[in-house]
């Protein structure tokens, strides 16, 4: 064995060495620990791959790469998966791609109306107002926080061209509702899939379902790669499409460090170029630089491993929450799945009922004060927010749930991390926080 592959397993042993040292199990104490309502779970190989990924410096897309894709398509059974910087590019570039004029007559373009839903992360609608279309809010129905399907299907018109919706919090949308809409009025759909990595709906894994979908890899999600997201599709015009923009906007499609993979690198005509220039450098869309590095890949390459595992986790801590906040079911609206779901749950959501003798906010401060972790349901309502005011959009009758949920829906954790001795300490404190008002 040379003398470099001497110490890199030296430095790898020592790694694992370090990851024991540094992270291993820490105990819990009521009061003074934070529950956080999410965070990275991870052990000796995360650490391991991106020292090595380190090790190859090769730093864009590399092996670890190509491998992370792979494990990915096989999860979700998807033909085409593209790594990306974030969750936010993967929806950036998800929505790009339907702009293409490759795609002629079918291609989204300004002023076409798109449907959405203001109760959620602003990431699913930034996109359709960064090209200058419409978002349509449609409300959502509570208590599964997700487009309020019958409402949808009014708000359909001759200017509807895409359906771009997340699965609120792990629980999937009606994703045969949706898709039956689509192919009655030829609509593109992209399915957020950020939340609910793990997910299924009757059977299938969502992400796997529209024409094309977004995953987060951001530490409070399913898994993480510290930044880093994915789309996904099974049409291979619409992976080269995302490629095109994530890349530049360049028309070539070869790997870094390959050439020539079409065989017409020299021969071809573009644009009001010269005959046989360089197709390398040849730009057929105006795009970005939105690649995922190989350091990161090989965290993910670890992390995709435990995904079952950890969405066996999340269900069982949704459930430990429902368990608690049951008890109380006069006072809270609690969560259901959708009909013919099983949801990887993100996050346990919970809304204050109207005749309850206590507010949200009164809750969620008692909860932070003493270290655990709540959220609100992202935006709240996106029509309400500084950036979203004076913007063009539309609201399809009217919002009246979101904003229930803007002032009375807050949510917890399921993340992985949570332990049994965290939800003996939390349900204690729900409990006394509902008799110290109910008397």
């Amino acid at each position: 064995m040379t003398d470099y592959k001497i110490l890199r397993n030296e430095i790898i042993t020592k790694t694992i060495e370090y990851y024991q040292a540094r992270f291993g199990q820490s105990s819990f104490v009521p009061g003074k620990t934070r529950i956080n309502y999410a965070g990275r779970v991870f052990d000796e190989k995360e650490l391991s791959n991106a020292v090595e990924a380190s090790l190859d410096f090769w730093l864009t897309e590399g092996r670890f790469s190509e491998e992370f894709s792979e494990k990915i398509a096989d999860f979700l059974d998807v033909e085409h998966v593209l790594l990306t910087n974030s969750g936010s590019s993967a929806n950036l570039l998800a929505f790009s791609a339907l702009t293409s004029e490759k795609l002629g007559e079918k291609r989204l373009k300004v002023g076409d109306e798109v449907i959405s839903v203001a109760a959620g992360f602003p990431a699913t609608v930034t996109p359709i107002i960064q090209y200058g279309l419409i978002p349509v809010f449609i409300d959502v129905h509570i208590p599964t926080y997700n487009i309020d399907v019958d409402m949808m299907r009014r708000a359909i018109t001759d200017k509807t061209r895409c359906i771009f919706i997340a699965h609120t919090l792990g629980n999937p949308f009606n994703i045969d509702a949706v898709m039956d809409l689509a192919r009655k009025y030829d609509l593109w759909v992209i399915e957020d899939n950020c939340d609910a990595f793990g997910s299924e709906y009757k059977g299938k894994k969502t992400g796997s379902f529209a024409h094309l979908s977004t995953i987060s890899f951001y530490p409070a999600h399913h898994i993480t790669t510290g930044e880093g997201g994915a789309i996904c599709t099974n049409d291979p015009q619409l992976a080269q499409l995302v490629r095109a923009f994530r890349d530049w906007g360049r028309d070539c499609y070869c790997a870094g460090g390959e050439n020539n993979t079409c065989g017409k690198r020299f021969s071809q005509q573009f644009g009001n170029l010269p005959f046989g220039f360089d197709h390398k450098y040849v730009y057929s869309e105006i795009g970005f630089n939105l690649k995922m590095t190989d350091i990161q890949a090989a965290i993910g390459t670890a992390q995709i491993d435990k995904l079952p595992h950890f969405c066996v986790k999340r269900k069982e801590n949704f459930n430990e929450w429902y368990r608690i906040f049951e008890k109380y079911s006069e006072y809270f609206i609690l969560p259901e799945a959708t009909e013919g779901s099983d949801p990887a749950w993100f996050a346990f959501i919970i809304t204050v009922k109207e005749n309850a003798p206590f507010k949200r906010d009164d809750l969620t401060g008692f909860l932070n004060s003493n270290l655990i972790e709540t959220r609100n349901l992202f935006a709240g309502n996106m029509t309400k927010q500084p950036g979203f005011i004076n913007r063009e959009w539309r609201i399809s009758e009217h919002l009246n749930n979101t904003d229930y949920i803007m002032n009375n829906t807050f949510f917890l954790g399921t993340y992985p991390g949570l332990t049994k001795e965290m939800f003996i300490y939390a349900e204690q404190l729900i409990d006394s926080f509902v008799k110290s008002i109910v008397k």
